[in-house]
């Protein structure tokens, strides 16, 4: 590059980080003014309009993304009130959605923190995982990381397959056989799936930063061959999303959210197990990945939600987190391949959040527009399912990835002939 093209390279980066903290604080703002309950938790629910629900359940999802994302947060800022508020969201996660008697955690809470819902989704246990070791990593609190040990050692007693790998779904408050697995009302009833396993390795992948034990690396490192064999596609370039229990596909379709967010996090987790011949089997996925992610991306620079193959149908709607995965997503590629147009997709999926996502009157973000930009209805603004976990962290890793690469264009600047 020429010295030019490096200053000008060090400008867009220096904008989209200081954009990125900009939305960072705007964003945090919102969840510790507007969705703090004062009985000591955080609310269960708020409609688009910015009413909130009294009533509304505690879902352990949405629990755990707020540990997650407050801990996260203040191991960036070092704010105490971003500590206190990721507290706050411990001591609710432990005091009642954690089951003391069976293990594991409770799906859903009434709106008083009595379970409504005992499941045991394996999905929400990973999640817990990730939120409490990210609190450790931020605070160094044992009891959370003993919690996580043991949620880790509930998940490989109930839900690990020794027979053909990977991770059973969902069980029983003991542990027992469910009918009805699914993770929502929209999933296919199957009994392994991409999301669950994509949650289980981010989750690991966390807790081996804090606890590198020998058999949660091995379980991580069997996660990353199981996307390996069954869960990436090598023809299409897209995850596979739902499989029998012996890895046999029973869907055809391609979730672009999904599969630009599984191209950095299988890194990430490679890059915690240290194993440079595994990392470049994961890299040289990662790239097939975002390859077809951005082969699907629109002209205004988003991604649609989803495609079925079978029907040929593509679903134009737009939600908020695909586009903070695509932020994550190009620019990880970026930095592997110093290719402008990854950090160009990168950029325009933000241009996308600020344009038709970010929601100035109500703060926080739209759940997501329809094909011709009007914001979705009948969406949450926090609910079960929306939180502050995709936002935020898309955020915390633009910050850190400019910087990373500022860092490497300074050198390079340095060595170059003037």
């Amino acid at each position: 590059m020429s010295p030019h093209a490096i200053q000008v390279r060090l400008q867009q980066l220096a904008a989209y980080q200081q954009e990125a903290e900009a939305e960072l604080m705007r964003l945090t703002e919102f969840w510790l003014t507007k969705a703090v309950n004062p009985a000591g938790d955080f609310i269960g629910r708020m409609h688009s309009n910015g009413a909130v629900d009294p009533a509304a359940g505690r879902g352990g999802i949405l629990q755990a993304r707020i540990l997650w994302s407050f801990s996260a947060v203040y191991r960036h800022t070092g704010q105490e009130k971003h500590r206190v508020a990721a507290a706050r969201a411990l001591d609710y996660l432990l005091a009642h959605f954690l089951d003391h008697e069976h293990g594991g955690i409770y799906w859903l809470l009434d709106a008083q923190g009595q379970p409504l819902d005992t499941r045991k989704q394996i999905y929400a246990l990973a999640f817990a995982i990730y939120g409490l070791s990210e609190y450790h990593r931020a605070t160094q609190c044992p009891l959370a990381l003993q919690v996580s040990q043991e949620l880790f050692r509930w998940i490989e007693q109930h839900s690990f397959d020794a027979e053909h790998g990977g991770y059973f779904e969902a069980f029983g408050r003991r542990g027992e056989p469910l009918a009805d697995v699914r993770l929502s009302e929209k999933d296919q009833p199957a009994p392994k799936t991409m999301n669950t396993h994509l949650h289980i390795l981010e989750a690991y992948a966390n807790l081996y930063r804090i606890w590198p034990e020998a058999g949660l690396g091995a379980q991580l490192r069997g996660l990353l061959t199981t996307f390996l064999s069954h869960i990436v596609d090598a023809e299409t370039g897209h995850l596979r999303l739902f499989f029998t229990a012996d890895w046999r596909p029973v869907a055809e379709l391609e979730s672009y959210g999904h599969d630009i967010e599984a191209a950095w996090l299988l890194r990430e987790a490679a890059e915690v197990l240290g194993d440079e011949d595994l990392l470049t089997q994961i890299n040289a996925a990662g790239r097939q990945l975002t390859q077809a992610t951005a082969a699907a991306l629109l002209p205004d620079g988003s991604l649609p939600h989803e495609l079925n193959r079978r029907t040929g149908h593509l679903d134009l709607h737009r939600e908020w987190w695909v586009s903070a995965e695509a932020m994550v997503g190009f620019l990880n590629a970026y930095e592997l391949s110093q290719d402008e147009l990854m950090l160009r997709h990168s950029r325009r999926a933000w241009l996308f959040v600020k344009q038709h996502l970010l929601d100035y009157a109500q703060g926080e973000w739209h759940w997501g527009v329809e094909a011709d930009y009007q914001p979705m209805t009948g969406q949450d603004k926090v609910g079960f399912w929306k939180c502050p976990y995709h936002n935020m962290r898309a955020c915390l890793e633009v910050i850190e990835r400019c910087k990373k690469e500022t860092a490497r264009l300074h050198l390079l600047r340095a060595s170059v002939p003037v």
